[in-house]
């Protein structure tokens, strides 16, 4: 598995695609971190916060990190401080932190609002009822340090690829319904961060800006950090 040719296999596979490549960096060492990030790779997602912690200092500090595992509020304050954007915005009380947490270090934290698409009941995310109502709340409205830039969501684990392009394009309808009518000086509309390493290719047809691709990069071995 090498990785430096993945990553310019992605690259290559994105080049002419309006979408950006974070590669799933979870439970892998720092020193594959390093090489995917010799390659040209600046965007690494992580699920963990403590696992992200432990990761930062140690790696250089134009590499943006993106947050794309269950966040508890409890756990933002300590990504507060360098987190590029935060991909799983699942209610307001959450939303709510990372605001106060960016007050604290005097800057404006991204996030996406993750949207619950799939069949499955296990994944989390907010509904449509749900997304318009939050986001036209006059105390969502008061929130100063958090940029909402768009929606993530997360297909069913499926091997039937019309659901999963089913879901994707309800998704991507979802967004272009909600960035014509939702206007406020704390959204700007621009990120769809959909398709991880089994449908990706799915996604990025479906629209995506985003992929969060882990395996397909660094291979599925865990090791140990």
């Amino acid at each position: 598995m090498n990785i430096e040719e993945n990553i310019k296999e992605f690259q290559s596979f994105l080049a002419d695609k309006n979408c950006r490549l974070i590669a799933v960096s979870k439970t892998k060492p720092v020193s594959a971190i390093q090489l995917a990030y010799d390659a040209g790779q600046r965007d690494f997602g992580e699920n963990k916060v403590q696992e992200l912690r432990d990761k930062q200092p140690q790696l250089p500090a134009d590499l943006r990190w993106h947050m794309i595992g269950h966040l508890q509020t409890n756990k933002v304050k300590y990504i507060a401080p360098y987190v590029h954007l935060i991909h799983s915005i699942d209610s307001f009380k959450l939303l709510e932190e990372v605001d106060k947490q960016a007050i604290r270090n005097n800057r404006v934290i991204s996030c996406l609002l993750q949207v619950h698409i799939a069949e499955e009941e296990t994944k989390f995310g907010f509904h449509e009822v749900e997304l318009e109502q939050l986001l036209t709340s006059e105390e969502f409205k008061a929130l100063r340090n958090i940029k909402i830039i768009g929606l993530m969501g997360m297909a069913t684990f499926t091997e039937n690829e019309n659901q999963i392009r089913k879901e994707f394009r309800n998704l991507k309808e979802l967004f272009n319904r909600l960035s014509k009518k939702l206007i406020s000086p704390n959204i700007d509309w621009r990120e769809l961060s959909m398709g991880m390493s089994g449908d990706y290719q799915i996604a990025t047809e479906e629209g995506s800006t985003m992929i969060r691709v882990g395996s397909s990069i660094f291979g599925e071995r865990n090791y140990q950090i």
